[in-house]
């Protein structure tokens, strides 16, 4: 498969080095306590029986206090971890928003149940200031859907596979599951793309930018200085397309380390990167691929998958949680199928991104079935008519067959950016891409499709790119609170 934009090592190590020293911090005697103490005060009057750090790992630190009144769920206290989340205020912020309103609007269409949320804060309300947190409802559960889906006996650093042996009838059983709390997902809308924000008792507008976990991780990991995320909240598709657009090209050019492998590379990244800018902007190449410019922007979540679905002993969802990156997104992401079906992304295949389609194809065959299924019995509830271009299933299928499903996932996938627009993308808007020399030099036919501005970016970038990889050095821009951490781990 296509080479894809590493991340950077020396950034990696060092939000690596973060997190463990900060989960470290986390089990010193007197920070524990004054946790507990928080939480238990919090969620007087009723008696703490037991209290645990839950989990850690992925975005955040959760701790789990349990009650005598045993009929009661207990109750989490949850932190971003420093190092790794990079907007860890906003983070909390949208998230609460967004599981309020989720909350809300369940009553009004199908079921979707999200943690009660107690109380949230930030930063200086927290014990020791550890960061901004959330306290809600734990969701008793058995296992995530991903524990039913994936192949059994996986090891903790191994990477998810669904299991080849689970049958037809199964899969579609747990998939329709899923399909259900898709569709619900894409009943609930809002005339901007951005991240919600409520203005009064069951009023809600678009407020903020949408944080996606993209943008977060390439401030992380590819070394983007904060204020070159987007601050704006979009009317129109096209314009946060470009903007996604912009971010791979702004990605390219700031990160330090394991950004490219020579300078042919690094011209080639920046053609790819020019050119999908050129599918958003080129009037007749954009028409081919938004269909909704003006909305309705559906509620997206980036984090959504099995892994963050929980289920309960019948194997039936009890609850969704990991709600952080969530906001209104073209319609176009809702459209596409999920990525999640096999469990693993494309990009990480080990046997290819053909293999990967192959694979996928089958189960997504299953998995259309199974929201048709969802589609019927939603539209029979309400007693409507279910036209064609009403199902989802029919965009979904859509999506897949004409190649859409690349471009949404190469817009939100910054790291993996680089193989799917060669493989999945370049082809189909601009011809050929087969050279009689090296299917790694078919760049330097595109390279009369840029603008001259264009060309003049490339050129006075890649010998800075090849200096700055030689140096190995971190030019990081994290929150406020990391840096603040930071100093005095080096104390």
């Amino acid at each position: 498969m296509e080479s894809r934009l590493s991340f950077d090592d020396v950034a990696w190590e060092k939000s690596d080095d973060i997190e463990e020293s900060w989960l470290d911090f986390l089990l010193d005697e007197d920070i524990y306590n004054e946790i507990g103490l928080f939480l238990a005060e919090h969620c007087s009057p009723r008696q703490w029986a037991d209290f645990k750090l839950f989990k850690t790992g992925g975005f955040n630190a959760s701790f789990l206090m349990t009650f005598t009144d045993t009929d009661a769920s207990g109750a989490i206290l949850r932190f971003p971890i420093p190092g790794v989340h990079m907007f860890p205020e906003e983070k909390v912020r949208n998230e609460v928003s967004i599981m309020q309103f989720i909350t809300e609007r369940t009553s009004q269409t199908m079921s979707i149940t999200v943690p009660l949320i107690f109380r949230w804060g930030e930063r200086n309300e927290s014990p020791s200031k550890l960061g901004p947190f959330i306290i809600m409802a734990y969701i008793d559960h058995e296992r995530s859907m991903s524990d039913l889906l994936e192949t059994p006996g996986r090891q903790p650093k191994q990477r998810p596979e669904l299991n080849p042996d689970i049958s037809t009838t199964k899969l579609k059983a747990l998939y329709r599951e899923l399909a259900n709390i898709v569709f619900s997902l894409s009943t609930l809308s809002a005339n901007q793309i951005g991240s919600l924000k409520q203005t009064g008792k069951s009023a809600w507008e678009v407020g903020y930018r949408p944080l996606s976990i993209s943008m977060n991780e390439i401030v992380r990991l590819g070394t983007l200085p904060r204020w070159k995320i987007p601050t704006a909240i979009y009317d129109r598709a096209s314009s946060y397309f470009e903007a996604l657009a912009e971010l791979h090209i702004s990605h390219l050019q700031h990160q330090r380390n394991n950004a490219i492998d020579s300078a042919d590379d690094c011209r080639r990244k920046f053609v790819a990167r020019f050119l999908f800018r050129k599918l958003v902007r080129d009037r007749e190449l954009r028409d081919k691929w938004i269909s909704y410019e003006h909305g309705p922007f559906p509620v997206w979540c980036d984090d959504f998958r099995p892994q963050n679905v929980m289920v309960d002993k019948a194997e039936r969802v009890v609850g969704v949680v990991d709600w952080e990156f969530t906001y209104t997104a073209p319609i176009e992401f809702t459209h596409a199928p999920p990525w999640w079906l096999l469990l693993e992304k494309p990009e990480y295949w080990t046997k290819g991104l053909d293999d990967w389609c192959a694979h996928y194809e089958r189960r997504l065959q299953i998995f259309l079935q199974a929201m048709m299924d969802c589609e019927e019995d939603a539209y029979q509830t309400r007693n409507e008519p279910l036209e064609e271009s009403q199902r989802l299933s029919s965009w979904m299928r859509h999506s897949w067959e004409s190649g859409d499903f690349w471009i949404m996932y190469a817009a939100r996938n910054n790291f993996a950016f680089d193989a799917i627009y060669w493989n999945k993308i370049d082809q189909r808007f601009f011809g050929s891409n087969k050279s009689d020399d090296n299917i790694y030099d078919v760049w330097k036919k595109r390279l009369r499709l840029l603008e001259p501005e264009e060309k003049e970016i490339m050129d006075k970038y890649v010998d800075l790119k090849l200096q700055e990889n030689e140096t190995r050095l971190l030019s990081w821009d994290p929150d406020p609170y990391t840096l603040e951490y930071m100093a005095k781990m080096e104390a």
